[in-house]
């Protein structure tokens, strides 16, 4: 499993530790360490001897699995685990307990049971990418600019230009995108990091109050002001004002804010006294400005004083390719705060990916956030998904395939070398297809003598997924429940 590839079988029972081995072995894991080796590996165990281990299966009564679970808990923080049958675990922390991805009843599923591998392997390598992350950079923020779409990539080079540079940004871009965002990470990486960022919400706080919102006011300059207060102007000073929903700024209010980014000055509301404003401006909308000001809602010259450089952010629909990262970075942020976990299979990455996404990354969020809460660190299907995000169905692991040999005599079907031609009378392509895919795995195996590891690379997929293949299609004698 990626590159910790050592799986620890810790139980007393010698017949149940000889099927879980046997089961391991058969899906090609080269690595097994049970019986006494296990126990003796984890009783002189510390971070570096258990920094290999991909997953421990632990298996016995309720006290000796708390006892092994503390054990290894306590001697590294990556290593996931699989408990047989239901054993309570009283005592543990919460931070321990959700080390256990899966609970699986004697005598094993193998289905279940290779879909925990799957998991614990999710799991375990998140760690590794998170631990990676930790090191090379010890501020982490959270970032929908996960991704490896040409549109993101277009993104950050833009901040990458001009997060040092003093000078106004506009980033725009639907409702969800990430602007914020952005705002935030251009300030993190310009030379005003240490000083304040400040976000103001021009579309939420009333027009009348607005002026004394960013500037401030004196005591007394209206019924109300029983205090002076300072304004987000003079709370941002030397660091960087957040203007979000700019487009929602009164008419009025933006002559005043023209004149601060022109002057560098302002005034309190009720004093005539002028103060400096040594702040970076970066503004945000998800409106057409260009719209706005031919009907003369926006100001020309102010939109021209805050668009000196702008980052127009994508839409999730258009770099769909980044969806199956951005569902890993919003699950690990859960985890990071103890708020839950999920992993989701294929079936239902691929159907997220169809959905068009009025809500952009937000509404993903808030997804994944739904799901942590009704499926608790299980496995999400198409089937577990809210009816308006299907559009695939889940595979049926089930139901039975009949074995109709290769329709080879139908015309049009050829090698796999020339072109396949599409018979007059149609054809049944989903069998047409899993009959070549049967032949091929049966090819495969027979040229790697039986060895399914060596198959997959022939094949190249993973070794758990030409298990799957291999049951279904019956290309064994054996049932693998029965090994």
């Amino acid at each position: 499993m990626s590159k910790n590839n050592k799986v620890l079988v810790l139980s007393d029972d010698v017949a149940k530790r000889r099927d879980m081995v046997t089961i391991l072995e058969f899906i090609g894991e080269e690595q097994v360490v049970d019986g006494t080796d296990a126990f003796e590996l984890l009783k002189s165990a510390d971070a570096d001897s258990l920094d290999d281990i991909s997953v421990a299966i632990i298996d016995g009564e309720d006290e000796s699995v708390v006892e092994t679970v503390a054990s290894i808990c306590g001697c590294t923080q990556g290593v996931p685990l699989l408990l047989v049958g239901d054993p309570t675990l009283k005592g543990l922390s919460t931070d321990d307990s959700a080390r256990v991805i899966a609970r699986m009843e004697w005598p094993l599923n193998y289905t279940k049971f290779v879909d925990s591998l799957y998991r614990a392997q999710i799991y375990r390598d998140q760690f590794s990418r998170s631990r990676e992350r930790g090191q090379q950079r010890g501020l982490q923020l959270f970032r929908s600019l996960v991704g490896t779409s040409r549109k993101v990539h277009q993104v950050r080079q833009l901040m990458e230009q001009v997060a040092d540079k003093d000078v106004s940004v506009l980033i725009t871009g639907e409702s969800g995108t990430g602007k914020e965002v952005v705002a935030r990470n251009l300030h993190y990486h310009s030379a005003r990091r240490d000083k304040p960022f400040v976000p103001v919400n021009c579309g939420a706080i009333p027009a009348e109050l607005l002026e004394s919102e960013l500037f401030g006011h004196e005591k007394g300059a209206f019924t109300g002001a029983i205090t002076a207060r300072v304004g987000r102007f003079e709370m941002a000073e030397g660091g960087t004002l957040f203007l979000d929903e700019i487009g929602d700024m009164p008419l009025s209010m933006q002559v005043k804010i023209l004149r601060v980014l022109q002057e560098r000055t302002f005034e309190r509301v009720g004093s005539n006294r002028t103060l400096s404003a040594d702040v970076r401006i970066i503004a945000a909308t998800h409106k057409h400005l260009e719209d706005m000001i031919e009907s003369g809602d926006f100001r020309e010259d102010l939109y021209y004083r805050l668009n000196v450089f702008p980052i127009e952010m994508p839409a999730l629909r258009e770099r769909v390719e980044d969806i199956p990262l951005l569902i890993n970075e919003l699950i690990a942020r859960m985890e990071k705060e103890k708020r839950g976990s999920l992993r989701m299979n294929s079936a239902a990455i691929m159907s997220l990916c169809r959905h068009n996404w009025p809500g952009n990354v937000r509404e993903l969020a808030n997804l994944v956030e739904r799901l942590a809460i009704m499926h608790p660190y299980g496995v999400i299907g198409v089937q577990e998904l809210p009816k308006k995000f299907r559009y695939v169905d889940d595979y049926d692991e089930n139901r039975p395939v009949e074995d109709t040999g290769m329709p080879s005599a139908i015309p049009g079907l050829v090698g796999l070398d020339a072109p396949a031609l599409l018979p007059v009378n149609g054809i049944d392509l989903k069998d047409y297809l899993s009959n070549l895919e049967k032949q091929l795995i049966q090819q495969a195996l027979d040229e790697a003598g039986g060895v399914v590891a060596r198959a997959a690379e022939k094949l190249r997929i993973r070794r758990t997924t030409l298990v799957e293949k291999v049951r279904k299609y019956g290309l064994r004698e054996e049932e693998p429940e029965e090994s």
